[in-house]
């Protein structure tokens, strides 16, 4: 994602008026290289994460359903995501 995308998600979760904020993190990561472990390691460790596999088994979706305090710590979670190699961001 480009600055100006994190600009806008941020622009439209502000928008919401009641945090906490339950929201879902989705992400499309390759299964190899321990990408899916790095991934999942870098979510809130108090979210519900749910996994599914393409039929190759080449790709993982990894959900995360987490209560956030504010947009600024989606934006920051999804940041750090973004940095690992071949990740989409859904």
């Amino acid at each position: 994602m480009s600055a100006q995308d994190y600009e806008k998600l941020k622009e439209l979760l502000l928008e919401n008026k009641k945090w906490p904020l339950m929201y879902m993190f989705k992400f499309i990561v390759p299964n190899s290289e321990g990408r899916v472990e790095k991934v999942v390691g870098m979510l809130p460790k108090h979210g519900k994460v749910t996994y599914k596999h393409t039929k190759n088994l080449k790709h993982v979706s990894v959900t995360c359903t987490v209560s956030m305090k504010s947009a600024d710590a989606i934006i920051e979670v999804s940041q750090k995501v973004a940095e690992v190699a071949g990740v989409i961001s859904l």
